[in-house]
């Protein structure tokens, strides 16, 4: 599974238990099998682009929120997460570049 598939999966977990709702009233209200949303989140079917908007107009978030970050995480969680990986590649950056002047 590739990582914007993993994102999509937890995304779209996310949001629909944050409104929620079972995958079976997700699955009605998607108007698709009550099989396919379980297969979607256990990564053995994608969902077609149309049933991907059917999804986000349920959930009533824009269909790019399900590929976009971890929507679990809080903004503040993400916003320490960026720090620290440009912190360290500023350190790496400056170790790389004061030890070839030396």
């Amino acid at each position: 599974m590739n990582s914007y598939q993993s994102i999509f999966i937890e995304n779209l977990k996310y949001y629909r238990n944050k409104k929620g709702i079972s995958q079976a009233k997700f699955a009605e209200a998607c108007d698709c099998g009550t099989g396919t949303i379980g297969s979607i989140e256990a990564a053995r079917q994608f969902p077609s682009f149309d049933l991907l908007f059917r999804m986000a107009d349920v959930l009533e978030i824009h269909p790019a929120d399900l590929f976009l970050r971890d929507a679990s995480k809080s903004d503040e969680e993400i916003k320490k997460h960026i720090e620290n990986i440009l912190a360290e590649g500023l350190k790496n950056l400056l170790e790389t570049e004061f030890s070839t002047h030396r």
